[in-house]
Order: structure tokens, then sequence, then C-alpha cells
């Protein structure tokens, strides 16, 4: 029993995975786990490793997630969730959260922690004001507890902020006149004042992709990097932006500027393109958005307020996530520049190198058996109401965002519908035979010919063994650290 322990907590600790070659500088990316099947945690950790990520965002401190960072020497940003931000308001649970969420992995061969956030797109609009009075003091309080645990020169606290927070008035729409929200200025003001004397960036989220979503008179060109001036340009102190990323970062830069702090440091949380569930959330379009970004990234051009400047960048997202709310849109589900199941989606030049190429897949995925559940071919016309509510309630508890028009499976028959919604569900219950009754309404099938339809893919999700060896691989990571811990309060 010693020796397994021994062994499990060797292979926590001093796992090392061969790394790719070095990344454009400054580039990291988000892993979120919002899925009804998630990969092992190890699976995800080399997944990250064989494409060269240096750097990971992750929306908690989750141990699952912990675990398969821990060893890998990849730098992390864990986050206090926003339904957390009232409770670290008290000091002494703030002080708490740091021990149990940054003590805890910090030992030799745990989890590179560089910065927490506090929060995540905490005065969001949508929000309606609910967590504008929690964040700042949340901040001021991790961030002390980080000091006073000996942490704070290397971690440093920040808030990730959407771009709503900022933008420019409606009488002058250029970068140059850039202003805080103003329901939000007050706070913003001080919660940048304390980001400047804690040595903390500023961390925003910025999506072109949103400023086509649902606006068809936004010019397309203007989006990507690549398309020359778009037929509007914006054109502000003899400055010409041909894009909307540069024009959306120094309408930040003069908002900051406006305030005092014009030379904060600025971190990219969030940035990214879907590839399905909107029109516009296409691989071709994601694979022409990253390309340009890429290669900006990789030349040091910055933005014409801050030109030259590195930026430290987050892609936004590792991998699709089918249970991630689609309030904003069903693009919400379709971020990850891999599938599902590790896959990736288009060519990458993740390397600044000029030679896009395939990125890594993820290595030692097991797969649920090679079985789809499919509208049963005996269903007549008589059947329309019984199959409408069965659909719905399928999709209710499933993901069929890649159903809608302009989407990945937009052009199925109304017998093709039914059948992928059956299956998405059937496969998110870990394919149970009860998933595919329906009323009699589906069948099993284990001939891939059921499910032939072009572009659209009817898939097989991830194995329950998957799940079970992320709560095998969390487990050993707390006993590991636990041990860590414990032998080095027995030196002191």
């Amino acid at each position: 029993m010693a020796a397994a322990t021994a062994w499990r907590c060797a292979v926590v600790v001093g796992v090392v995975i061969m790394a790719a070659a070095a990344m454009v500088d400054g580039l990291g990316v988000n892993w979120g786990t919002m899925a009804t099947h998630r990969l092992p945690p190890k699976v995800m950790a080399r997944l990250l490793k064989d494409n060269g990520f240096k750097k990971v965002k992750i929306f908690d401190a989750d141990a699952t997630t912990m675990s398969g960072l821990a060893g890998t020497g990849i730098e992390a940003m864990i986050a206090v969730p926003n339904d957390m931000l009232a409770a670290v308001g008290d000091y002494g649970r703030a002080r708490e959260w740091v021990k149990e969420n940054v003590t805890r992995y910090s030992f030799d061969g745990g989890v590179d922690i560089r910065y927490v956030a506090v929060g995540n797109e905490p005065f969001l609009k949508a929000y309606n004001g609910e967590f504008d009075r929690a964040t700042v003091p949340a901040l001021r309080n991790i961030q002390r507890a980080l000091d006073e645990a000996g942490y704070g020169k290397r971690i440093k606290a920040t808030v990730p902020v959407n771009a709503d927070v900022y933008d420019s008035p409606a009488s002058n729409p250029v970068p140059s006149a850039g202003r805080f929200r103003d329901d939000v200025a007050g706070t913003m003001a001080d919660m940048v004042r304390f980001l400047n004397r804690s040595g903390a960036p500023l961390t925003v989220n910025i999506y072109p992709f949103l400023s086509l979503y649902g606006n068809d008179d936004f010019p397309l060109d203007y989006a990507f990097f690549d398309g020359g001036p778009p037929p509007r340009p914006v054109v502000d102190n003899g400055i010409n932006y041909t894009n909307v990323f540069d024009a959306n970062f120094d309408t930040l830069v003069s908002a900051l500027k406006r305030i005092g702090f014009g030379s904060l440091p600025i971190v990219i949380g969030e940035v990214g393109w879907p590839t399905d569930g909107d029109k516009h959330a296409t691989v071709p379009y994601a694979q022409r958005f990253y390309s340009g970004l890429l290669k900006r990234l990789a030349a040091r051009r910055g933005t014409p307020l801050r030109p030259r400047a590195r930026i430290e960048v987050y892609l936004f997202g590792l991998m699709d996530e089918d249970t991630k709310s689609v309030a904003p849109g069903n693009f919400e589900r379709h971020w990850g520049i891999f599938t599902f199941d590790g896959r990736p989606k288009f060519p990458l030049d993740l390397r600044g190198a000029g030679r896009p190429a395939m990125p890594v897949p993820a290595k030692g995925v097991k797969y649920l058996p090679r079985r789809w559940c499919v509208l049963n071919p005996n269903v007549t016309d008589d059947d329309a109401g019984r199959l409408a509510d069965n659909v719905g309630y399928a999709c209710s508890h499933s993901d069929c965002t890649a159903l809608g028009y302009g989407c990945s499976c937009g052009a199925l028959d109304a017998r093709g519908n039914a059948s992928y919604a059956f299956n998405v569900y059937y496969q998110a219950q870990g394919q149970a035979d009860a998933a595919c009754d329906f009323q009699g309404l589906a069948v099993v099938t284990e001939d891939d010919r059921d499910v032939a339809q072009g572009a659209c893919n009817f898939s097989v999700q991830v194995a329950a063994a998957a799940l079970a060896g992320a709560a095998v691989a969390a487990a050993a990571a707390v006993a590991c650290a636990a041990a860590v811990v414990a032998a080095l309060l027995a030196l002191v």
C-alpha cells in the first residue's frame, strides 16, 4: 500500500512530458471544463504540452484540473468564481481560499500558479451590477492573502473584464475617445489604482466575432487582420484602424489614459473564434482569424497606441464545451481549437514560424462503443406530434446547437434532425439503454451508414472510464500535495 501511494505521488509530482518547439511569445490558452464527458486531466495536460502551450487559464481551482497541471511546469491562471466574490470579501475567507487553492499546490512538482483571476467578467452588463460592489474588496483581500503567505511577488491577483466595460461616445466613436462605462467608471478606477500598486495587469476579454454576431451591417473584413482597409475604416488622429481588435484594445488604452494609468500592463484573457452555432461561426473564418492573430503576436506588432508591445494572450478556448450556457448564442459551445475529444479542427501556426500545421491531437482517448441512437425507420407522419415533443426534450437536455441555420448540421431534413437530437442525448447519457427509446420513436444502430450525413458529425462520446480516471488523478494529486506539505512541516 505504501509503495503504491509513493508511486502515485511520484507520477503526479514528477511526470515530465516532452515539450514541442517554442510557442508564440506570451501565448496561452483557456481550459474550460463545462462538458458532459471530460477527458482525464493528464490527457489534457499532455495535449497542452504536446502543442507547446506554456500558459493556461482555468475558471476555478478544481482539484481534478489542478491534478492535471501538477508537475507540468505550465504557468497557470486560476480563478475565484463570481459566486464566491462576496465570501472572500471577508479577509478570513480570502486567506482560507489562498491556503486551499494556492498553498495546497505550491510545492516542488506542484502547479506553477502565476495569476489568480478574481471573478470572471463581473461587471458584465447582463449581470445588472450584481457583483460590482463585491469585486474590488475581493481583489484586495486575495492579493493581501497572497502577499502574507509569501506568494505576492510571483502571483498577482487580477480581474478579467469584458470589453463592454469601456466604449467611445456615439458622438465620437474612435479609440482615442475611449472611456469606462458610466455605471462602473468609479469601480474601474478603484480597481485600476489597486492593480497599479500591486504590480498586476488588467485582464480583458476581446471578441471580434461578437461584432459580426447579430449585425449584418458590420464590415466582415474588419473582424480579421488580413483583409485590408474595411469599407469604412476608422480614422483616428491620423491612425487608420483596419481591424476591430486594434480599435478595441486601443479604446481600453485610451480609457486607462483618461484616469491616469495609460501604461498599465494589459493581458488578453480571452480571444478566439467559434466554429459552429452561427452562420459566421465556421472553421474557415476561425482559421482566418487565428492565422492573422498569431502572425501579429509572433511579429510583436502591438497596436497603434502600443506599438511593438509584447501582449500576453490566452486563446479561447482549448476544447468545445457542450454544457456551456447558450444565453449569449449557440456558438458558446464551439469555441475550441479542438473538438470535445481532443481532435484539432484546422491548421494553426502556434509557433509563429509562418508554417501552419495541424495541432497534435489528444492521446489515449477512450470512447464509448461505436453505436448511435437514430429515428426508428417505422415512424410515420401520424407520429409527428410525439416526435416534436421528444426532439424538444432531447435538445433541452443535450447539445443540439449544430442544428441551427447556417450551422454544420443545419441542412438536415426533419428525420435527420430527429436522429441527431436523439443521438446527442443518447451519447450525453453514456449510451444508457433507456436513453434511446423516446416512446418507441428511436432505435440503436451499429451501422455508421445510418448516420452518414455529410459534414454533420454524429459523434460517439468519450468513455465513462475517462471520468473515473479524472477522479483518481484528482485524489492522487490531493494525497500527494498533503504528503509533501506534511513532510515540509515535519522538517520545519
